[in-house]
């Protein structure tokens, strides 16, 4: 969003021009969107390899964790089979699994980073497997958003693209356009950096509600705001 002053604006929206080519200044976090420490949840989709002397074999672990619970599906070559359970303790995730014969089988599951480490055993032999996450990209695509400057509404386009969790593009307004200098789309959450004119930066942070953007805005530490954005179709 990069801004020229013009007289047709009100005084508002001419105060939010002069902050956004304010030279030098870097955004801050938006006041009141520090993290809380929580425990991250299993929930997601997985995706893993299984290899040895003469084949690869595709996994695939879809898990749901809520208030405690777990149960999923659990996808080789042999078909799909119910996560009937799961349990913590000592950090490590165990997951009964039924069989082809019907009995449940147990998976232990560690935590790394956004993946998950499993460990298989069939038939006397045991796998270590790494299982990926697989991000949905619900971000890129054309967003029509509008910042809300102390009262009045800024409209402004965004394009994101998303590249596992790497979010790039450009930001436009009726008084020009600018780069996304950085991006991350995390655990449900939007972080955007980018450029004013001037070499200062804007900070956006969002989450989806509703299918919508909805977060917060700083601009180089001096005003603060709500903004949303919608997903063109």
């Amino acid at each position: 969003m990069r801004f020229s002053i013009k007289q047709s604006f009100n005084v508002t929206t001419l105060g939010l021009a002069i902050l956004l080519l304010a030279g030098g200044a870097v955004a801050q976090p938006p006041t009141g969107t520090a993290q809380k420490t929580r425990t991250a949840s299993f929930t997601g989709k997985y995706e893993g390899v299984i290899k040895d002397e003469n084949r690869e074999q595709k996994l695939t672990l879809d898990l749901i964790e809520e208030a405690g619970k777990f149960w999923g599906t659990f996808t080789t070559s042999r078909g799909s089979f119910k996560v009937l359970k799961g349990a913590i303790a000592d950090g490590v995730l165990t997951l009964e699994v039924e069989k082809p014969a019907g009995a449940p089988g147990t998976i232990p599951v560690r935590r790394d980073g956004d993946n998950l480490i499993a460990t298989l055993s069939e038939g006397g032999k045991s796998w270590t497997v790494e299982f990926h996450k697989v991000v949905a990209d619900e971000i890129s695509g054309e967003w029509d958003a509008a910042a809300d400057a102390q009262g009045q509404a800024f409209p402004f386009t965004l394009v994101l693209k998303l590249d596992g969790e790497k979010v790039t593009g450009s930001s436009s307004s009726q008084l020009g356009n600018s780069n996304i200098s950085s991006g991350v789309w995390k655990d449900g959450k939007l972080t955007l950096l980018i450029e004013a004119s001037s070499g200062g930066t804007i900070g956006l942070v969002a989450t989806l509600d509703g299918g919508k953007l909805v977060g917060d805005y700083d601009f180089a530490g001096q005003l603060q705001g709500k903004w949303v954005a919608i997903k063109k179709k």
